[in-house]
Formats: structure tokens, C-alpha cells, sequence
């Protein structure tokens, strides 16, 4: 059962009460920066895990300015988009059983369970473009979301050579026969990212099973394929496109 601590009160709270009640979920954007697009990039990630554990979602997107520059970026990095926000309360709506709103640290807390996210920086010069933004998604996603960060094209380089790593090693496992993803490998993936959203800690886990002797290699593609239904990365694009890298 996924806990998401609350930015009020620093307490785990379990993120749905009631099983498989409809929950909204609220990107707070003040611009579209460095920290707009991570506090969209945690939110796109949080409905993800909902998802994945049967909970419908209904998704929304509120304060931004510039919301065609920050929707255009958000497709580049793979988010699926948000509703414009509607009027409505602070609290839960006719049907909805759960409101989670994720936001920047530097932003007050408004009223629901607010999901905190520290500031990003990205260095002057960096380009971004389209072969780059699955990479920006994996920097992004691999630091702790409490913990404000600063990229550079060092960073963005790292998170590209690992994407075509793992997108070459599940093309080669994809090519084997298929086997089931181990439970104590299930669960592992599971416990990280229902202990608030730990996504560091599941990138962690997918670094154990490439190395594992245990796991054959069709567990492990069906554990990638598994794992990037949270982490959006793409980790099976590559599959059918030739020898693996």
C-alpha cells in the first residue's frame, strides 16, 4: 500500500484510504523550470503508482503561467498530460476518495495531502532536445526528490549512457526465453516505491538484478519491462532494432 508523507505535518500517510476510490491528483506549477518540470515529472510518477495498484486517477494541473511552454517540455520528457485546473475546494469532490497535491518545497501547502518536492536547477548552456529529455527524465528521477539538485551536462551525459545501456541489455534479453519475475524481485520493487515514492531506490533495485547470477535473463527483461510501467523510461524501445549495444 503506497504512504506518501505529508508536507504538513512530516507524517506517512496512506495515499488511498478508500480501495480503488477515484483520487485527484494535482500538479502545483508555479513556472515552467527546472523545479516546474520536476514537480510535474513526481506527480506524473505518483499517478503511475496508483495506477499500477488498481487506483483510478483523475489528474490536475494548477498554477502555472506559461502552461504551453510547460506542457510542450512535459511531452518531451514523456509526462502524460494534466487537466487544467477546475473549481472545486481544498478537499476531496463529489466521488473522489483522495486528494494528493505535489508541489515545490517553496510553495505553501495548500489543503489535502501535499507531496513536497525540492528545487532543481539545470546549467546554463545545457541543451535540451528530444534525445536528451528521456535522459533529463532518468537525472531527475535517480536524486531523491527531497533533495534539491543542480544539473549539469556531465549528469545528462551519465543518465544517456546509462538509458542505452539498459535499453541494449533488455534488447538482448528480450531475445531469450521469457520467465517470470521473481516474487522476493517483485516485492522489492514494490516496497520501494510504496515507501514514498522511493524511485531511487528503485533504480537500485533494477542495478541488483542486471548484476544478479540468480535471475535469468527473461526475468530480468520482464523486471525492466515491469519497472518502467512507474519510471517512463523507455527501458523496451530498443527491442527489435538490431544486435544490442
Amino acid at each position: 500500500m503506497l504512504r506518501i508523507t505529508d508536507a504538513r505535518t512530516g507524517d506517512p500517510v496512506t495515499a488511498t484510504p478508500a480501495r480503488r476510490g477515484l483520487t485527484r491528483v494535482e500538479a502545483r506549477v508555479e513556472r515552467p523550470d527546472a523545479t516546474g518540470l520536476r514537480v510535474l515529472l513526481t506527480a506524473d510518477v505518483l499517478v503511475r503508482a496508483l495506477e499500477i495498484g488498481g487506483t483510478p486517477v483523475w489528474t490536475v494541473l494548477t498554477g502555472t503561467e506559461d502552461r504551453a511552454e510547460l506542457r510542450a517540455r512535459a511531452r518531451a520528457l514523456g509526462i502524460r498530460p494534466f487537466e487544467d485546473e477546475r473549481d472545486g475546494g481544498p478537499g476531496p469532490g463529489l466521488g473522489e476518495a483522495q486528494v494528493l497535491r505535489v508541489c515545490a518545497r517553496t510553495d505553501e501547502p495548500a489543503g489535502g495531502l501535499c507531496v513536497e518536492v525540492a528545487p532543481a536547477d539545470i546549467e546554463n548552456g545545457v541543451a535540451l532536445d528530444d534525445g536528451s529529455a528521456t535522459a533529463l527524465r532518468l537525472a531527475l528521477l535517480a536524486r531523491p526528490r527531497g533533495t534539491e539538485l543542480r544539473l549539469d551536462a556531465a549528469d545528462l551525459a551519465d543518465a544517456e549512457k546509462q538509458l542505452k545501456h539498459w535499453r541494449g541489455a533488455v534488447a538482448g534479453w528480450a531475445t531469450r526465453p521469457s520467465g517470470p519475475i521473481p516474487d522476493p524481485v517483485r516485492d522489492q520493487l514494490r516496497a520501494a516505491w510504496e515507501d514514498d515514492l522511493d524511485v531511487p531506490a528503485v533504480l537500485g533495485v533494477l542495478r541488483k538484478v542486471e548484476t544478479s547470477g540468480t535471475v535469468p535473463d527473461g526475468a530480468r527483461f520482464e523486471t525492466y519491462a515491469y519497472a518502467d510501467r512507474l519510471l517512463g523510461l523507455e527501458l523496451t524501445r530498443d527491442i527489435g532494432r538490431g544486435t544490442p549495444a
